[in-house]
């Protein structure tokens, strides 16, 4: 198969590696254009574009997706089997989408039609789920709508980490998306109608509408990072390692943002043992500081409960576990709400 592949980020750079592995031609990457980073400001790679030069794979890296004729041209003349996009970050128009001969494919982190959107895998821990996966699908003009190819589940742990997830399901979206391709061009064979392949090979993979119902992954915003000391510990718990690595979860003391990198639910008897003055944790308002110590921890109360901040980092500071922290800070009284 004659393949146009487009993703930027690591997430997408796993399913470029699979389908690199497999006997298809990949014709092109498409990847959005280079950006300044870091302290330097360095123009970067995206992690798409570093293995595709690593690769010698033929790059185009357009500005603009819509209303670009001449990248829809660069495009025409490669005359691709299929359109492959993972995490790309700009939304195909038609006119784009239907250049392929078969049509174009999407890898998804997520069990659509749950989570539609551009953060499936970061609302999926934020919300304690406990299962997701991935999903593949031919593209349509809608925001991930189109019909179902593939879909494998996988559980989320307890302590899961967004990194965590996303590593997993990065690879496991490889193996599908090459799956995928190989079912499409296994079926291709058996096309009889040559004025409309698009629906037929839809119908010949068995591809599945989505239903009525779904749910949306929308973009992630400052406001969601900062943590509601009224929420419950679980609660509380599950943002904080929805946003570990990408964004962090925050609170604020005296004035300034903390992050909160790891935390751990203190049950009952886990705070009899650390606390042995008889202390009435319902005294406690949300967002006070039950107990620092470098030993036993750092202990915040909860709408519901308590919890134990294992991780955290300071403003200009480097992360650092909650022993270190306490080193360098005296910390008492309660983090703002």
């Amino acid at each position: 198969m004659k393949i146009v592949f487009m993703g930027t980020p690591d997430f997408a750079l796993e399913s470029l590696k699979a389908l690199y592995e497999t006997d298809n031609e990949i014709a092109l990457v498409v990847t959005n254009p280079d950006r300044k980073k870091g302290r330097g400001m360095k123009m970067s790679f995206s992690p798409v574009k570093e293995f595709a030069v690593e690769k010698n794979l033929n790059i185009s890296q357009p500005i603009k997706i819509r209303d670009n004729e001449e990248f829809a041209e660069e495009l025409r003349k490669i005359e691709p089997d299929l359109f492959c996009v993972v995490a790309y970050g700009k939304i195909l128009p038609k006119e784009i989408l239907e250049i392929p001969k078969y049509g174009s494919i999407n890898v998804h982190g997520s069990l659509l039609p749950e989570y539609r959107g551009a953060c499936p895998i970061q609302w999926s821990v934020i919300n304690g789920d406990k299962e997701t996966g991935i999903t593949t699908m031919f593209m349509d003009e809608g925001m991930d709508t189109g019909d179902i190819i593939l879909q494998e589940k996988v559980s989320i742990g307890d302590d899961e980490t967004l990194g965590e997830l996303w590593n997993r399901l990065a690879i496991l979206g490889g193996k599908k998306l090459v799956e995928t391709v190989s079912k499409i061009e296994q079926e291709s064979s058996k096309i009889s109608n040559v004025n409309d392949i698009k629906s037929e090979i839809k119908k010949l993979v068995n591809a599945k509408k989505q239903g009525e119902k779904f749910t949306i992954a929308p973009m992630l915003t400052k406001e969601i990072a900062k943590i509601n000391w009224n929420e419950s510990s679980l609660k509380i718990k599950n943002l904080i390692r929805g946003l570990n690595p990408e964004m962090g979860a925050y609170a604020i003391y005296n004035g300034k943002k903390i992050k909160v990198w790891i935390a751990q639910i203190v049950n009952e008897n886990a705070l009899n043992e650390l606390i042995q003055d008889n202390i009435e944790i319902n005294k406690f308002k949300p967002g006070e500081i039950i107990l620092a110590d470098r030993r036993k921890g750092l202990l915040v109360k909860t709408g519901d409960g308590v919890i134990s901040l294992l991780e955290l980092q300071p403003e200009n500071s480097k992360r650092m576990d909650y022993t270190n922290f306490l080193n360098g800070y005296k910390v008492e009284g309660k983090f703002e709400n």
